[in-house]
This record gives C-alpha cells, sequence and structure tokens, in this order.
C-alpha cells in the first residue's frame, strides 16, 4: 500500500498538482506511463474527454486519434465495464488489433492495467498505468499492484472532477450542518459515538444521530465511507 499518494491526490489544488501527483503515484507503482480521463456524456452518442498524462510527445498524435479509441480493446472494456483488466499483447491479438500493440509498444506501451469508474450523472473516470517491462508472475503480488491502483483511483477520481470537469457541469456538494462536520471529523480521529458526543457536550445518541445524517447527506452506507468522501469534497481536512 503506498498511503502518501491517496491523500495528496485527494489535496491536489490544480491540474498541474494533480497531474504530478498521479505520475509520482504512476512511478511508485512501477509503471511508466498513466493516463487519467474524465469522461463527460452529452447525450445522443457524444462524449467529451478530458485527459491528464505523461504520454511520449512522439506518440501524441496516434494517441489522440478517436478512431484509436473506438478500436483499443482496453478501453472498449472500460467504456463497458468496472473491473480492471489486466493487459499485454494476447489481449490486442485476441480482438484483432495487433497493429495497435504493435504502434503502441514502440512508445513502451507493452502491458499494463487500466480500469473505469463509471459515477452519476453520465460522468465516468478511467485510470490505466503501463510499461514495456512485463507484469509480475506472481498472483498475489500482481492482486496488490491491482488493489493499489483500485485504492488510488477512488481518490483520485473526486480529484478529477473537482479540477477537470466545467463548474457548471459540476454536482452540487451537500450541506452538512457545522455540528454534522464536527462529529465526522471526531469520527475520523477514530473516537466513538460516545466520545464524540463528550468532546462535544451533547449526548451519545445526538453524536449519533450527526454522524447518521452525514452518512445519508453524503449517499453512504457507514461512517467510514462518509469520513472519506466528505474528506474528497474538501468538506473536513
Amino acid at each position: 500500500m503506498l498511503p502518501g499518494g491517496y491523500s495528496a491526490v485527494m489535496q491536489a489544488r490544480d491540474r498541474g498538482e494533480f497531474r504530478e501527483e498521479v505520475v509520482r503515484f504512476t512511478h511508485k507503482l512501477g509503471f511508466e506511463t498513466v493516463s487519467a480521463i474524465a469522461v463527460i456524456d452529452h447525450g445522443m452518442g457524444k462524449s467529451e474527454f478530458i485527459n491528464i498524462d505523461n504520454t511520449p510527445a512522439d506518440y501524441g498524435e496516434p494517441y489522440a486519434d478517436p478512431t484509436y479509441y473506438r478500436r483499443d480493446p482496453v478501453m472498449q472494456h472500460c467504456k463497458r465495464q468496472s473491473v480492471p483488466i489486466i493487459w499485454n499483447q494476447e489481449t490486442y491479438v485476441e480482438h484483432g488489433a495487433a497493429d495497435l500493440w504493435e504502434q503502441q509498444a514502440t512508445y513502451g506501451y507493452r502491458t499494463g492495467i487500466a480500469m473505469a469508474l463509471h459515477l452519476p450523472e453520465g460522468k465516468h473516470f478511467l485510470l490505466g498505468v503501463d510499461r514495456d517491462q512485463p507484469l509480475p508472475a506472481d498472483p498475489e503480488e500482481l492482486q496488490r499492484l491491482v488493489a493499489d491502483l483500485q485504492l488510488f483511483a477512488v481518490h483520485a477520481q473526486d480529484a478529477a472532477m473537482r479540477l477537470l470537469v466545467p463548474p457548471a457541469q459540476q454536482p452540487e456538494r451537500p450541506s452538512l450542518t457545522p455540528r454534522e462536520l464536527e462529529a465526522l471529523r471526531w469520527t475520523m480521529e477514530g473516537k466513538t459515538a460516545w466520545e464524540v458526543g463528550a468532546v462535544l457536550g451533547i449526548s451519545e445518541r445526538t453524536a449519533v444521530l450527526h454522524v447518521t445524517n452525514a452518512m445519508h447527506k453524503l449517499g453512504c452506507v457507514n461512517k467510514h465511507q462518509a469520513v472519506l468522501k466528505a474528506l474528497r469534497l474538501g468538506l473536513i481536512d
């Protein structure tokens, strides 16, 4: 696990810092290149792609070609599924796109891991990391890589939507009361409901009520998810 990268990407203040943290995490994970894409569906089959990457300059033109995305089996997988895909040359050969693999392999894109998070209101977040060396043969080590990338993607998608998506197309942030925010902050510190109540000078039952209300407003099923989402949205720090 690489916990430092998770909190750092959530705290990115602009596109430059977001790109910097995404690339830094990618290198720590053992990959050379990365692409983080915010996708906004506009209906009638039209989608807007907002891309942050460290694609080699020489590969920029073919990489930006729309027909590339329609033929790329990795992109097509991410378009339809949320399950991560671990890909290599065989993936492209099996889908009749061996020529695409040959083209990208020249620039170091020989194997990698990619995934997509499909969000409400026609928004999506795609994250893919690539390298020119084979992935670990040990299944447990490979699974750890996938798990680390999945957890990073969950944190990065909120920053991506905040920094890459135009403000007019961003969903409204939930409005939490000061007491609900205070209860979440102390919950984040590991306090029980009784301890939160003691700190805030309220009953344990009232403390539970504040946390429960915050969970409902944030659309979360437990207090731990609520704390994480509040952090991502910048409601608490």
